[in-house]
């Protein structure tokens, strides 16, 4: 993939964030269109920090986030109709079907009613929800609930899709259409983040990985430019990052 050919999608330039801590330390991040990039680190590293800034849900202290284009920070409400957002812990209303879900979400974002349906029946498709389209959300499992929520990520069509942990506590079927879901949406010209502490999906998925530890970014690129850089061609990632992270705590 010649990421110097696509435009990009999501810019971070000196981004800090403060809490007892320093959790995000100056942080540059560039990330292309049509590129699924995989950010890992260690507990604690400034992940979903970095990606709760991204979306708007914490304000940076300082720095700029730039989105397709976008200021992020002084026109978020621009930014947000063209991400979504979807965390670890799936947030949907129990009292709802899977399709009065993603009609309620489709409204929210001013769809038109016929585009809505179209594309409510086309998620629920893709992800396998048919047989329960029209129960209510309070019986599913966290996995059918991670289903649901990425649906209703997806309905408004966004160009960068954010994701914290989407696999985590999922069984092998759900992660699979997860993940089938998410190559289709980069097949498509898609943006895809996403954060994992599962490195083999890491590995497999994305075009490029980001290492992170201590709200730096200390090493970026495919599994054999990371290898390069620890001077072992021939580990796997997650002797890699553990290598990496080691190099990184022996330096601070």
């Amino acid at each position: 993939m010649n990421l110097q050919n696509h435009p990009v999608a999501l810019a971070l330039r000196g981004v800090s964030k403060r809490f007892d801590r320093l959790a995000v330390d100056a942080l540059d991040l560039t990330v292309y269109g049509g590129e699924f990039y995989a950010l890992v680190g260690p507990n604690g590293a400034g992940k979903t920090t970095t990606l709760r800034m991204v979306v708007g849900l914490l304000r940076p202290d300082t720095g700029s986030i730039c989105i397709e284009g976008i200021d992020a920070l002084s026109d978020p409400v621009a930014a947000k109709q063209i991400t979504a957002w979807l965390s670890d812990e799936p947030m949907i209303y129990d009292k709802l079907t899977p399709y009065e879900y993603l009609e309620f979400v489709a409204g929210l974002w001013r769809i038109e009613p016929t585009a809505a349906e179209a594309r409510a029946r086309e998620l629920i498709g893709w992800l396998g929800l048919e047989p329960h389209a029209h129960e209510r959300c309070e019986g599913f499992s966290k996995g059918m609930r991670q289903k649901v929520a990425l649906a209703g990520a997806l309905v408004h069509d966004p160009k960068l899709i954010i994701l914290d942990e989407p696999l985590t506590g999922l069984d092998a079927g759900t992660a699979r259409q997860v993940k089938n879901v998410l190559r289709e949406r980069v097949r498509a010209g898609g943006t895809v983040i996403m954060t994992t502490h599962i490195l083999e999906v890491a590995e497999r998925m994305a075009d490029r990985i980001g290492v992170i530890a201590g709200g730096r970014l200390i090493a970026e690129g495919t599994l054999d430019d990371l290898r390069r850089q620890t001077g072992k061609t021939a580990t796997s990632l997650e002797d890699t990052f553990l290598t990496l992270v080691a190099e990184q705590v022996a330096a601070a």
